[in-house]
């Protein structure tokens, strides 16, 4: 007990320094991201995350205050690779296919076969590739990302601490206080973001912690554990390709259409985005727990697969509802100014066929004009 709060304290606190100092050097390298079109964050906070809990959990395991236990060092191994993944995809925008593959072989590599089966297996380790590029995704919006980071390896470590999976909730316990000396730094307005390496990194932690903390038990309560405490991820997702489908974009390149880009279109403020994507979270990761832990039935599971159903369906048009009204409204949009008509000067073109073509008769001129037997010329009468 004692050596958790040692150990979270110092991944906090590590966390925090670390993210402070490697963001000059992220701004010489150009590890940026554009967010708000103009404003620049440096992509260095996931790097401090995974040093971070990389440092504190091995320090612990090498002390043996605290050891990982079996298939542990296997798990943080592969989540660091992951981690490196994303972060060649940060400097030389990897594209996702790549990503995808190989966190699917990491996966392939930490899930325990022996408990969940090779069927099973296989279906778990895409499972986790597909939630690691959904966190990913999440890293759109500031502190979104890093708070439902947070509220997600709390669950999913009171889950492993439920199995008397000491280690990995040590492990889960670290990762939660990293991320939240990160999210000092992250909160609206951010000075650094997660960027692919620390949210892969945190989604493929979590992912592979909550299918490690299920094996061996019912699939069918499993799955519905595993999707709960990803109720938001996979929320976030759902939306993007429904999206991104009906309006027959490319699945793969990034746009203005996530939960929290949703949000903001609804008024609501950075900040109040991120305290209610938390929020929703929290209520995904405790069902999952309490149902994990048998508190609750499976069937309490359906309460929050239906509220992602709502939310995707709600926020689906939110969209299509702003661009209607701008179609509608169209005296909003500011009227262009109108030149005096003595201002406006012809095309040379018509200047010059109207030159070369000889005017019509008028019948006002016509009758001002009248022609004399005796003068050759046209006369014109003066009237009165």
């Amino acid at each position: 007990m004692l050596y958790g709060i040692v150990a979270a304290t110092t991944a906090l606190l590590l966390a925090a320094v670390l993210a402070a100092l490697l963001r000059a050097p992220a701004l010489r390298l150009a590890l940026l991201d554009r967010r708000q079109r103009q404003r620049r964050v440096p992509l260095s906070g996931g790097v401090a995350v995974v040093l971070a809990t990389c440092l504190v959990v091995v320090a612990g395991d090498r002390t043996g205050f605290a050891p990982l236990g079996e298939g542990m060092g296997a798990l943080l191994a592969a989540g660091a690779g992951v981690a490196a993944l994303g972060l060649v995809a940060d400097a030389w925008r990897l594209k996702t296919r790549f990503l995808l593959v190989g966190t699917a072989v990491a996966a392939a590599c930490v899930v325990p076969y022996g408990d969940t089966g090779v069927p099973a297996g296989v279906a778990a380790a895409g499972w986790i590739a597909c939630v690691t590029l959904a966190f990913r995704a999440l890293d759109h919006a500031d502190g979104v990302a890093g708070t439902v980071g947070v509220v997600t390896a709390f669950g999913v470590a009171a889950c492993a601490a439920a199995e008397v999976m000491d280690g990995l909730a040590v492990l889960l316990s670290v990762l939660a206080a990293a991320l939240t000396g990160f999210l000092m730094h992250n909160w609206p307005p951010a000075r650094v973001a997660l960027g692919g390496c620390g949210a892969m990194f945190t989604g493929f932690l979590l992912a592979a912690a909550a299918v490690t903390t299920r094996a061996g038990q019912d699939a069918v309560t499993g799955a519905g554990v595993l999707f709960a405490l990803t109720a938001v991820a996979v929320a976030d997702a759902a939306l993007v390709v429904l999206t991104r489908r009906t309006a027959g974009r490319p699945l793969l390149r990034r746009g203005p259409d996530h939960l929290a880009h949703r949000l903001r279109r609804l008024g609501l403020t950075p900040a109040g985005v991120t305290v209610g994507v938390g929020t929703a979270a929290f209520a995904g990761v405790l069902v999952g727990t309490l149902v994990h832990t048998g508190v609750l039935g499976a069937s309490a599971v359906l309460w929050v697969a239906g509220g992602v159903v709502v939310v995707v369906l709600v926020l689906w048009r939110v969209r299509a509802r702003v661009r209607v009204s701008h179609e509608v409204v169209p005296s909003r949009r500011p009227r262009p100014r109108r030149q005096p008509v003595g201002l406006v000067r012809p095309p040379r073109e018509s200047v010059e066929s109207a030159q070369s073509v000889e005017p019509a008769k008028s019948p006002l001129r016509a009758s001002r004009r009248t022609e004399s037997p005796q003068v050759s010329g046209s006369l014109r009468v003066r009237n009165g």
